[in-house]
C-alpha cells in the first residue's frame, strides 16, 4: 500500500472518531456531569497519549522538556484540555447536540479574528465576507431561523458553545508558536491540564462514578476525541503527499456529525441547523482558500 492511501485511511479514521464525538458527549452527560465526564475522559487520553509516546520511542523527547517547555504546557494545558472542554461539555449539556456542534465549528472564523490582535495579520475583503457568510449561519441556528423576533433561545448555551470556539482559538495561535513535537506537547498539556481538573472536580461536584454507561462513554470520549484520533489525524497529514490531499476531509465531518446525532441520540434535526451548517463551513472554506492562494503568492 502506497503512502497516499495509507494517509487517506489515517485521516478517514480520525473524521470518522471525530464525527462520534458530539453523540458520545451527549450520552455521555445523561450519566455524568461536565466535570465527571472532563476528569475521567482527560485521564483516560493521558494514559493512551503516554502509551503512544512509549511506542513511538519518543520518552527521551518527553525527559528533555525545560522548565520553559513545562510552564509553557502548564497555560497551553489550562486552555485545553482543562478549560475548552469544561466550557464545551458544559454547552453539550444545555443545548441539544446538533446546535452546540455547529456553534462549536465556528473556531475557524474565531481564529481569524483572534489572528488580528495576537498575530497582527491584516483582514482582507475576501476574509470579511466569509466572516459574514459565517456568522450569518450562527444566527440561522441560535434563532432556529425565526428573523423577525431574533429571540435566541438557551443564551447562556450559545454563549458557551460560541465561547469554547473562541478557547479553541486561543490554544491553535499559543500551539502553532510551541515547534516542539506534537505528542510530546499534547501529552504534557493533558497532564497539565488533569493536574487543573482534580481540584476543581472535587470542589464543585460528588466525587462518585457515574456508572457503567456513564464510565464508557468517558473513556470513549478520552480515547477518540481527546487522544487517539489527533494522532491518527497528524500521521495521515504527515504522510501524505500534502495536507491538502486530505485536510479537506475534515469539512464533512459536522456533516457525519448530524447523521450520527439523528441516529445514535435520536434529535430530529432542524433544517435550520442544516442551512446554518451549510453557511459557516461556507465561509471556512472560502477563508482557507484565500489562506492557501496567499502561501501559493508567497512562494
Amino acid at each position: 500500500m502506497d503512502n497516499q492511501k495509507k494517509a487517506y485511511i489515517y485521516a478517514v479514521s480520525a473524521v470518522l472518531f471525530w464525527s462520534t464525538a458530539a453523540s458520545a458527549f451527549k450520552l455521555t452527560l445523561r450519566y455524568a456531569n461536565a466535570l465527571q465526564l472532563l476528569l475521567f475522559s482527560s485521564c483516560t487520553s493521558l494514559a493512551a497519549l503516554l502509551l503512544i509516546l512509549l511506542f513511538q520511542g519518543k520518552m527521551p523527547l518527553l525527559f528533555a522538556s525545560s522548565k520553559r517547555d513545562l510552564f509553557r504546557s502548564l497555560c497551553i494545558g489550562g486552555l485545553n484540555p482543562f478549560l475548552y472542554y469544561l466550557v464545551l461539555f458544559r454547552a453539550y449539556s444545555i443545548l441539544p447536540a446538533q446546535q452546540a456542534l455547529t456553534l462549536n465549528y465556528t473556531w475557524p472564523i474565531m481564529l481569524v479574528l483572534l489572528s488580528i490582535p495576537l498575530l497582527k495579520q491584516r483582514i482582507t475583503g475576501r476574509s470579511i465576507l466569509a466572516l459574514a457568510i459565517s456568522f450569518f449561519g450562527v444566527i440561522v441556528i441560535t434563532t432556529h431561523g425565526d428573523f423577525t423576533s431574533l429571540r435566541f433561545s438557551e443564551p447562556v448555551g450559545v454563549s458557551l458553545a460560541l465561547g469554547s470556539s473562541v478557547v479553541w482559538g486561543l490554544f491553535w495561535i499559543l500551539n502553532l508558536r510551541d515547534r516542539r513535537d506534537e505528542v510530546v506537547k499534547l501529552f504534557l498539556n493533558f497532564v497539565f491540564g488533569t493536574v487543573l481538573i482534580f481540584p476543581v472536580t472535587f470542589l464543585f461536584t460528588p466525587v462518585t462514578f457515574p456508572g457503567f454507561p456513564g464510565i464508557f462513554g468517558t473513556i470513549y470520549v478520552g480515547l477518540f476525541e481527546m487522544g487517539i484520533t489527533f494522532v491518527l489525524w497528524l500521521k495521515g497529514l504527515q504522510t501524505s503527499k500534502t495536507t491538502a490531499h486530505v485536510g479537506n476531509l475534515v469539512y464533512i465531518a459536522p456533516f457525519l456529525s448530524l447523521m450520527f446525532i439523528r441516529v445514535v441520540v435520536g434529535e430530529i434535526i432542524a433544517v435550520s441547523t442544516v442551512a446554518g451548517l451549510v453557511c459557516i463551513t461556507a465561509g471556512i472554506m472560502l477563508q482557507e482558500h484565500e489562506r492557501r492562494e496567499s502561501e501559493y503568492m508567497r512562494k
